[in-house]
């Protein structure tokens, strides 16, 4: 039921931005139940929470359609307690290899799988977590994305985490073919709740912005190592990046394109139903251009803009219903104000630090 209810949202999704001038990206969603039983972080989904609970949809490119799909499939599941929230992710892999292995170096410089977590949805504020075949773990802090001059936290730590990696195959071995690498995480609620609303852990019915990322290195063999393969014509290695949500763009660093992770009371294996607020994507995705759009103003005049033609040319949403809003701007702040589509007491706001909120009326 909740895949073809996701589908159908997206489908109807696709169908409203097929004409319009600004398209939607969509922003996948997964409902995250509650675990029964304890769960020994080993790498494998042995317990029968992991057994119970959905896959969440295959990666795709981050560039979405605009790319071929991912050669190797990615998918993952995600649980959460009163404790800890929880994530298993499998990685098709024939070749697994890593060479990394002290902590807080750049993981996805070996292929990796990431985690990325907004708990409030502003943009400000956010996890990093990336892994490598070798249970390596990078974990930061980012203050905010790096287009609006935002910090990398490296020292800061997702303290009391657990990570484990299974391979079925071997590591670093050419001679032979594996199946899969598995990365299985529980982060802790005393670590995560310090950039979550209310400065605690999610509520049922609560929704937090996140994301993942698998970072995967063409390679080939040569005297019995993996050797990354040379673009000739870039005299760069060969990187793909492949995503749960799609990102418009190479960038996992653009937070407002992340998907929804959707906190549900059941116990997983019971039924339960989340539909998107497609209302406010759109707004979100809106207000996100016409501050990447004040941004590339300010850059060239030196001031932001308080003129809606300069910021926006179309004059209705997606669905048909016309874009009530305000904005204002001078040589050192703007603020843009966006009503929702349907709810004219849910206003989105965003300024010129790239913070996005909500507000009730």
């Amino acid at each position: 039921m909740l895949k073809l209810q996701l589908t159908l949202l997206a489908g109807f999704l696709l169908c409203l931005s097929a004409h319009a001038q600004y398209p939607l990206i969509e922003s996948r969603a997964y409902i995250c139940k509650q675990t029964i039983g304890e769960l020994k972080i080993d790498g494998l989904p042995s317990e029968e929470s992991w057994q119970l609970a959905q896959w969440t949809d295959e990666f795709v490119d981050i560039e979405g359609n605009k790319r071929p799909k991912p050669y190797h499939k990615t998918r993952v599941k995600m649980l959460w307690n009163e404790d800890y929230l929880y994530f298993y992710a499998e990685l098709e892999e024939p070749h697994v290899w890593a060479k990394l292995k002290e902590r807080d170096t750049v993981i996805f410089y070996d292929n990796d799988f990431e985690i990325f977590i907004d708990p409030d949805g502003d943009t400000h504020s956010y996890y990093e977590y990336e892994v490598n075949a070798f249970n390596t773990v990078w974990d930061l802090m980012l203050t905010r994305p790096y287009r609006d001059q935002g910090r990398a936290i490296d020292n800061w730590n997702i303290n009391g985490l657990k990570s484990a990696v299974h391979i079925e195959g071997t590591l670093n071995d050419p001679s032979d073919k594996d199946k899969y690498w598995a990365v299985e995480v529980a982060m802790p609620w005393t670590t995560l709740e310090e950039a979550a609303a209310r400065g605690g852990h999610p509520q049922p019915g609560d929704t937090w912005r996140l994301n993942f990322s698998r970072v995967q290195w063409d390679t080939e063999i040569k005297n019995g190592q993996y050797v990354k393969v040379v673009n000739k014509e870039r005299g760069k290695p060969v990187e793909h990046n492949w995503v749960w949500s799609p990102q418009r763009a190479i960038a996992m660093h653009e937070p407002e394109f992340w998907g929804q992770l959707y906190f549900s009371g059941k116990k997983v294996g019971e039924t339960d139903q989340f539909v998107s607020d497609f209302g406010s994507e759109e707004v979100r995705q809106l207000l996100s251009f016409i501050h990447r759009k004040q941004k590339d103003i300010k850059r060239e005049s030196g001031s932001y803009s308080s003129s809606k033609t300069d910021l926006l040319e179309t004059k209705t949403f997606n669905v048909g219903r016309p874009i009530v809003w305000e904005v204002e701007g001078n040589a050192y702040r703007y603020h843009a104000i966006m009503q929702h589509p349907f709810n004219a007491a849910i206003l989105w706001h965003m300024d010129e630090t790239g913070r996005l909120w909500k507000e009730f009326k």
